[in-house]
């Protein structure tokens, strides 16, 4: 294996060098059985290496904040996966680009590449801020107030390496759209910005815990107007009361969506606002220069070119392309069918990006691209280059463009093939109803699984993978739903669940959807207020005879794509819990905290440190409550309940809340931090002195969540 020693690292950054050289030590670590198998899991998961549906491989998936991308970094990422994957890049719904069949001792040497190429894996995976998703023409958007770019990146900067969102109960999205249309879906998000100015000063409305998923929950709206230099104290506040009151042992529930359901929006809002008060900066003033740079744009002064294929060319124009704010320029809008890119391709395309448009490349949640400030006489040779790609394809975010998650190629969750239907499908709008190739009127998204990662609920027409039993066989099917999306006034829509149909006869349950939308719509009418007016049981009814399963036929037992007969596999995905049994391996991370908020104290990193204390002490705490087999499924949990387990021998620490909650009480002042560390240290090596007492005693617990 390849330690970090044996990796040249000397001249990346210093974060990027440290997560590098852990990542090796603790890949090193655990092929020794020297750490735990499930502690392994919940760390790699937060370096972006997550475990794919083959054995002994794994999914590498990158973050790039607002999906943005330089052609030399596209090129860069086309050469990692030829060296050390299968040579194919998969761009996803959340603006990242994932890499498959990777090794996990390739990893390390994939960070360092990434660290050359100016990207980071660090918290790709995981409970942690995700990947901060943003409309793809922000900054060229003829309709947005102003560029919300630099807040995404801002946002993206503060949260990286925080300590306040290292190891949270579940995973936080966040989403800025680029105008009122919401086309970064923002409905849908932990935490979802749209821009506005009033009375001169630049704000958003501001709306929190809304989720896809088996539960569906649309965002309620937290402020109609949050001046912007108060989004970041805002998120941090937020996300200090998810880790504190959010769920933490059932992780089907812990997602911010049920903590908000469970409180209600005023009392979260109450919680934080008393977070607020303690953080040390009440307003972050956002540099509106952290915006990418342009490289060098093309003149507007090529010569004329005859298009390779002239009908396809004039669809191409009316659906890819679209003229900036920028008078004079236009973003052109790529169609990469599925997401997947292939090495020379992508190499290729970057060329191509470098010859005729800006070098600010944004990648978008249709699985695409977007390039921006393209002259128009370039637009011709553009088109005859991406032709010659296979990526010269109209219909960008219409009804053609399908959305599809990886499903059962890859990813451990998947129970159906959800990238084989998706090509039949996008073959069925371009054969037998070539009009819809250039409207958008509906939008169609599959996902292998009920979890949304194709974003099914929010399609007017969607499937998520399923399966139905007929005797003692299982075919494989597909959920339908219907009426999800975003109008262009703005307005999101879940989508209803209607009914389950065998994959196989999917195609037909979009061509009697189609047909019925087209002969008794209203002129104009959108399709998800059809939806609305008709009712699910209408829907129903039309679908009925196609989820007849007593009329199955041998061939639907085959999934799409596949040569045998349907096999149900679900694995357990590593979004899931997983379990540890060692109580003395939370203590010792207990211990680790406390040096790190040592450290961070030393750095003049103050608040870090004051959060890395209260971490420490929960984490301690907890630890001696799962020994005594006590519930300790949140934060606020423990805060209270510990005190009456263990008063009597921690009454220096009494009440346990109130010693600890000392944090939100005040601003962290480097005397107040140098005493609540203190504090910290003396609990901790107390907890540990405790433990000792009952080494024969260890319980299955759910501290480790991936």
């Amino acid at each position: 294996m390849m330690t970090s020693q044996n990796l040249d690292i000397a001249h990346i950054d210093a974060p990027a060098r440290a997560d590098i050289q852990e990542l090796s030590d603790r890949i090193y670590a655990y092929q020794r059985g020297q750490e735990d198998e499930d502690r392994f899991k919940h760390y790699r998961l937060t370096r972006g290496v997550y475990g794919q549906r083959q054995l002994g491989v794994h999914m590498f998936r990158t973050k790039i904040p607002f999906g943005h991308i330089t052609p030399d970094q596209l090129i860069a990422l086309a050469n990692m996966s030829e060296r050390h994957t299968n040579g194919r890049l998969h761009i996803t719904t959340r603006q990242n680009i994932q890499m498959h069949y990777v090794k996990l001792n390739d990893s390390p040497k994939i960070w360092k590449e990434l660290a050359e190429a100016g990207m980071t894996a660090r918290e790709a995976c995981g409970n942690t801020v995700r990947n901060i998703t943003a409309s793809p023409l922000a900054g060229v958007d003829p309709d947005e107030p102003f560029d919300v770019t630099p807040y995404v990146q801002a946002s993206f900067e503060y949260f990286l390496r925080n300590p306040i969102c290292q190891e949270m109960g579940r995973k936080i999205k966040p989403a800025f759209s680029s105008s009122e249309q919401d086309s970064a879906f923002t409905y849908f998000h932990d935490f979802g910005f749209i821009p506005r100015i009033v009375d001169g000063v630049k704000g958003f409305k501001v709306v929190i815990a809304g989720g896809l998923g088996a539960v569906s929950m649309i965002a309620p709206t937290a402020y109609e107007f949050l001046p912007a230099n108060q989004i970041l104290p805002f998120m941090e506040a937020g996300l200090r009361v998810f880790d504190r009151y959010g769920e933490r042992e059932k992780r089907m529930k812990a997602r911010m969506k049920y903590l908000l359901k469970n409180m209600g929006l005023e009392t979260f809002m109450k919680l934080v606002t008393e977070e607020l008060a303690a953080l040390p900066d009440k307003t972050v003033e956002v540099d509106e220069n952290l915006v990418p740079g342009l490289g060098d744009i093309p003149s507007d002064d090529f010569e004329f070119a005859e298009p390779l294929h002239p009908e396809l060319y004039a669809e191409w124009l009316k659906t890819n392309v679209t003229e900036q704010k920028q008078g004079g320029y236009r973003a052109v809008a790529i169609r990469i069918p599925l997401g997947n890119l292939e090495a020379e391709q992508a190499r290729l395309l970057a060329g191509l990006v470098q010859q005729f448009a800006s070098t600010d490349i944004r990648l978008s949640v249709q699985q695409g691209m977007i390039l921006r400030y393209v002259p128009p006489t370039a637009l011709p040779h553009l088109f005859n280059g991406l032709y010659a790609l296979n990526l010269g394809l109209p219909g960008y975010d219409t009804t053609a463009d399908i959305t599809a998650c990886p499903g059962t190629d890859t990813c451990a969750l998947g129970v159906t093939n959800s990238t084989g239907l998706a090509t039949i499908l996008e073959n069925l709008v371009r054969d037998e109803f070539p009009e819809m190739v250039t409207e958008d009127d509906i939008r169609i998204k599959i996902s292998g699984c009920m979890n949304g990662c194709g974003q099914h609920m929010a399609a007017n027409i969607g499937f998520h993978g399923s399966s139905i039993r007929v005797g003692k066989k299982i075919a494989p099917a597909m959920q339908v739903v219907v009426g999800g999306g975003i109008t262009e006034d703005g307005r999101g829509f879940v989508a209803e669940k209607v009914i389950k149909v065998p994959t196989r006869r999917i195609p037909q349950v979009v061509r009697d959807l189609f047909n019925d939308y087209k002969e008794y719509a209203g002129e104009g009418e959108y399709y998800n207020d059809y939806v609305v007016r008709q009712g699910k049981r209408y829907f129903y009814n039309i679908l009925k005879p196609l989820g007849d399963a007593s009329t199955i036929t041998e061939q639907e037992f085959y999934d799409w794509g596949q040569d045998a007969e349907y096999v149900q596999e679900i694995g357990v995905g590593e979004c899931a819990g997983v379990s540890l049994d060692v109580i003395g391996a939370i203590l010792n991370d207990a211990s680790n905290k406390v040096i790190a908020s040592g450290e961070a104290l030393k750095a003049g990193l103050v608040p870090d440190a004051a959060y890395h204390a209260y971490t420490a002490m929960i984490t301690a705490a907890k630890a001696l409550m799962l020994a005594e087999d006590k519930k300790c499924n949140t934060h606020i949990g423990i805060l209270r309940d510990f005190s009456e387990h263990f008063g009597n021998r921690f009454s220096e620490a009494m009440p346990f809340e109130e010693f600890v909650l000392r944090i939100k009480k005040q601003e962290p002042t480097e005397s107040f931090v140098t005493e609540y560390l203190a504090d910290a240290r003396a609990f901790v090596s107390k907890a540990i002195k405790e433990r000792e007492s009952q080494l024969d005693k260890q319980v299955i617990g759910e501290y480790y969540k991936a």
